[in-house]
């Protein structure tokens, strides 16, 4: 199983109706199967995430930040990981709004070399 704890990741992709971007940064935490990370950067002001990480590594969480416009956005998200060749985490995220919009959409996340 991979551990999170203290592994800090960066968008590299993500659909248009997303708000994160390369200039987003999250740092995650992780205690036992619990996951959490906060994120800001680009047009993210300060997020916050909380969810599992289940038996495969994968990840199941619920996000929540405030964008640049001062709306508070929110949403649920699984992400699946790969180990790349050099030892870092990438994530393929599938997400969905669960504020007034329900739109879903996909991102990559990769880890910042240490």
């Amino acid at each position: 199983m991979v551990n999170y704890n203290g592994r800090i990741f960066v968008s590299v992709e993500n659909t248009e109706n997303g708000e994160v971007s390369s200039k987003t940064i999250f740092k995650y935490k992780q205690e036992e199967n619990i996951i959490s990370a906060t994120y800001s950067g680009g047009e993210i002001k300060q997020g916050f995430l909380i969810g599992i990480v289940h038996e495969d590594s994968s990840l199941e969480f619920r996000y929540n930040h405030v964008n640049n416009n001062n709306e508070i956005r929110g949403g649920k998200c699984h992400s699946v990981p790969e180990v790349l060749s050099d030892g870092r985490i990438r994530l393929y995220e599938n997400w969905q709004w669960l504020d007034n919009d329900t739109a879903t959409g996909a991102s990559i996340i990769e880890e910042i070399q240490k």
